[in-house]
């Protein structure tokens, strides 16, 4: 049964979420279409566009993204604290920079003199702004609608551009945003487009390994969440060092190219051991293939999470038993 996203996305189980949109049409949302021979790549960078934009108007960051040809991954991070620190003002500015807003909003913002009940009406459309700027379905909302409709008008046609609602997957802990992360980054590789991850084309691994080569200075993506580095609070980057995650997902990439997977190196990066990770499962959680499906985590993340979303079970608990030594 389809479950309401309400009840699949809860920030206070955790701010990270892995999503995912598949195009309905034969038609490719990018890529060339071999049958029709059209030529749709430029599209892919439509996508990437479009998620910066958002990421620069909501308080939720991209983490990682991969554009495909028929499907899109993103893992996304709700940013509640830096959405706290904005004022009104910001609030209404950004929200009108996406949607044109009430008719008292606008008029705030051109600084016209509102009276009492007005100002309290702006202070509560300011609220619910706040409420959907800290809202996924707002944004995966917000990115696919403004894609089927470029899509659409490109094609000259009308109708249905996406198979259905997003997909979304909460990742409860460290080690189930280190996978995602990683399986995200590692689609073109598995899809044997692109032979490494620093030439995988519309992907967000690509881009941090471009800008690794650069000035130790500015490792860090600009509008991409940041992976720790010296000095950053552990709430400011996600938690895991951008040196240590390139080197892993470069490792994986390699043993995932392989026809037989053969025996583990011996120069596993200690980043699964440092988060108790099995390396033969690892290898296996980099084709997906449905181990989870709506929370990914340890055994105790999952339990938790299930008790706090009102479950008595969570699908995935052997995948995370055999992945995740706990």
């Amino acid at each position: 049964m389809t479950a309401a996203r309400k009840n699949l996305i809860d920030p206070a189980s955790t701010p990270y979420y892995h999503c995912m949109a598949r195009c309905v049409r034969r038609a490719f949302l990018c890529g060339k279409d071999d049958f029709s021979g059209k030529n749709y790549e430029h599209r892919r960078q439509w996508v990437i566009d479009r998620l910066k934009e958002l990421s620069e108007v909501f308080a939720i960051e991209i983490c990682a993204y991969a554009v495909m040809s028929n499907h899109y991954h993103v893992v996304l991070h709700i940013n509640r604290k830096q959405c706290e620190q904005w004022g009104d003002r910001e609030v209404l500015e950004r929200w009108t920079r996406l949607f044109s807003g009430h008719l008292l909003v606008q008029r705030f913002l051109a600084n016209d003199k509102l009276g009492k009940a007005e100002l309290q009406r702006v202070e509560a459309f300011a609220e619910e702004y706040r409420r959907r700027l800290l809202d996924i379905s707002w944004f995966m909302r917000c990115l696919n609608e403004y894609l089927a409709r470029e899509a659409n008008k490109e094609d000259g046609c009308k109708g249905r551009f996406w198979e259905g609602r997003y997909k979304s997957q909460a990742l409860l802990d460290e080690a189930a945003l280190l996978t995602c992360m990683a399986y995200v980054d590692l689609n073109p590789v598995r899809a044997k487009m692109a032979r490494t991850p620093e030439t995988s084309d519309y992907t967000s691994v690509k881009e941090r390994a471009i800008q690794a080569r650069g000035n130790a200075a500015t490792k860090q993506v600009p509008r991409l969440k940041s992976l720790r580095s010296q000095g950053q609070k552990p709430d400011q980057a996600i938690p895991f060092a951008l040196s240590s995650y390139l080197e892993l997902v470069d490792w994986s990439g390699r043993i995932v190219r392989q026809d037989k997977k053969g025996r583990i190196p011996a120069d596993i990066p200690p980043i699964l051991e440092r988060l108790k990770i099995d390396p033969d499962e690892w290898l296996k959680a980099m084709c997906w293939n449905n181990r989870f499906r709506r929370a990914v985590g340890k055994l105790a993340s999952l339990k938790a999470y299930a008790e706090k979303t009102g479950r008595q079970w969570v699908h995935g608990v052997s995948g995370s038993q055999s992945l995740y030594l706990q």
